[in-house]
């Protein structure tokens, strides 16, 4: 005698729950990707700093926009030092990001917790985000770690892509 299986509505909306519960539970990617707020400190003349912000917002990031005439004393307080200095001044989850540095950069170094200052992209190289530029190639560039006694390369990119 052979007797076939035929689950219940009520049967099929428990195992429903339960498959829904267990994949809801299990998503710390999705917790892990909640990302902490940037205020970035730029002169309001700066129209790539506007692009950059764009950037980072679209990787996720929420951001705050403070404009001010004249960046140096915070890049000063903040520890930038000088041969790193870019258009713009970025304080995000205990770290200063100088420059045209990629987000997913900055999410690597806020992942890895390392003690620094920083990451930089010094100057403002050809394809780094918010440097676009049609028609033209980007150039290779560093993203550079520091702290008050080193600086050493985090990274090399090409436009927006890991070298």
């Amino acid at each position: 005698m052979t007797s076939k299986l035929s689950p219940s509505r009520r049967g099929l909306l428990i195992g429903a729950a339960q498959l829904a519960a267990t994949f809801g539970l299990s998503r710390p990617a999705a917790a892990a990707e909640t990302l902490p707020k940037m205020v970035v400190t730029r002169d309001p003349s700066c129209g790539c700093c506007g692009n950059w912000v764009k950037h980072v917002r679209a990787a996720g990031f929420p951001v705050e926009v403070v404009e001010v005439a004249d960046v140096a004393p915070l890049k000063l307080k903040l520890g930038v030092p000088d041969a790193l200095a870019s258009c713009h001044t970025v304080e995000v989850g205990g770290y200063v990001v100088e420059g045209h540095v990629p987000a997913e950069a900055i999410k690597r170094l806020l992942a890895e917790r390392s003690k620094v200052t920083g990451l930089a992209v010094a100057g403002m190289p050809v394809g780094s985000p918010g440097m676009e530029v049609p028609g033209q190639a980007p150039d290779a560039y560093d993203v550079v770690v520091f702290s008050a006694s080193r600086q050493n390369v985090f990274a090399r990119y090409r436009g927006l892509k890991q070298i």
